[in-house]
């Protein structure tokens, strides 16, 4: 397959195009899981994969359990959906938590530590009442355990890993904590070969074409255990080898096209980070434009026909927002494709546009248009 082809059904199945998810719950559900480190970027990467974009929607999600917030996958915070957590949380745990054996001994956190803050943390929140990131920092500072040097947010961590915390709703601009089997009573429970299996279908489902390797990656796990799922659900998809490498995409592929040439993506956005080979979307050269600084940061996204051609930001006033765009990429996108995209992003949180300024800056382009 073409890089073209390959980022045309990865839009289509990423939700991204003409198809949308009917509600937040049914996109995260979709997708799998969906990263969330990010808060104000995440809610986007939901929002515009749904029917009718709305940052409340998306929130009320949160609130109302379909949607939970926790760290899963690769250790990092992840949107997922309800009745998925738990059985998600006994895949990824047990795992991320025994290589964190040395941490936790620099940190000098002992079970019995970890302990004291599980008793702590269950007193405070039986019952189903969230309390913020201060306030159970404030619970352990006055039972005379540290909080400082990542301790508080080790231990956070830790029993969030072991299905004992998640993120409730957000307080103001504060998260706050809930213990997770109140906040999510009916979850399912699979055994780790079910768990594989049902991330394959998912991933493959969602994020296809994309390679064995790319899902291994994605799920943060070793190639051996990614083939374990694959092969149990490899009959249901359609497989296609380019360049060496064997794709794996839903069986009956989507053929909508796109409703728009030009989409403005969330940092963190599953398109770029759900794949071990981003080259189908994005040259290697242009990797920096998106992490400047290689440190894990990633900067909002501007696809133009399925390639990363840009970065994007914006300034969010009183009474407006105003967007500048990025291209690293030469192409033929004019001020009215950004503008009609960023009208959609501000619409999502409620606001009206200010002002849209293009950068380019591949080699021949002016320094300014528009």
């Amino acid at each position: 397959m073409e890089h073209a082809a390959i980022a045309r059904q990865r839009i289509q199945n990423q939700l991204v195009g003409a198809e949308k998810g009917a509600d937040p719950a049914a996109v995260v559900r979709w997708m799998g899981a969906m990263q969330a480190q990010d808060y104000g970027q995440v809610v986007w990467a939901v929002g515009l994969r749904t029917q009718v974009p709305s940052r409340l929607a998306v929130e009320q999600a949160v609130a109302d359990k379909t949607v939970v917030l926790t760290w899963l996958m690769r250790g990092t915070i992840h949107f997922a959906s309800a009745e998925d957590t738990m059985w998600l949380v006994k895949l990824f745990g047990p795992r991320l938590l025994a290589a964190a054996g040395t941490r936790r001994k620099q940190l000098e956190l002992d079970q019995g530590v970890i302990n004291q803050s599980k008793a702590l943390f269950y007193e405070a929140l039986h019952g189903g009442q969230p309390l913020t990131r201060s306030a159970l920092m404030q619970l352990l500072e006055q039972a005379g355990i540290r909080t400082n040097g990542q301790r508080g947010y080790h231990l956070l961590w830790s029993l969030a890993l072991e299905g004992f915390l998640c993120f409730g709703p957000r307080q103001a601009t504060e998260q706050t904590f809930v213990l997770l089997e109140e906040w999510v009573p009916n979850a399912r429970n699979l055994s780790r070969e079910e768990s594989l299996a049902e991330l394959a279908a998912r991933y493959f489902t969602s994020h296809g074409p994309a390679t064995l390797h790319d899902f291994a990656g994605w799920l943060g796990l070793p190639v051996a255990e990614a083939r374990q799922g694959l092969e149990a659900i490899h009959a249901s998809l359609s497989a296609e080898k380019t360049a060496g490498k064997t794709l794996w995409m839903p069986a009956t592929p989507t053929i909508a096209s796109p409703i728009a040439r030009l989409y403005l993506l969330p940092g963190f956005d599953e398109y770029f980070l759900g794949y071990k080979d981003r080259s189908a979307v994005v040259a290697t050269e242009y990797l920096h434009k998106i992490c400047p600084r290689q440190n894990g940061v990633f900067k909002p996204m501007v696809v133009v026909d399925g390639q990363i051609a840009g970065t994007w930001s914006r300034k969010i006033n009183k009474s407006s927002i105003d967007f500048t765009a990025n291209f690293f990429l030469q192409t033929q996108v004019t001020q009215q494709e950004v503008t009609e995209a960023a009208e959609q992003y501000c619409h999502f949180w409620g606001l009206p546009l200010g002002s849209v300024t293009l950068h380019e800056s591949h080699p021949g382009s002016a320094a300014q248009s528009g």
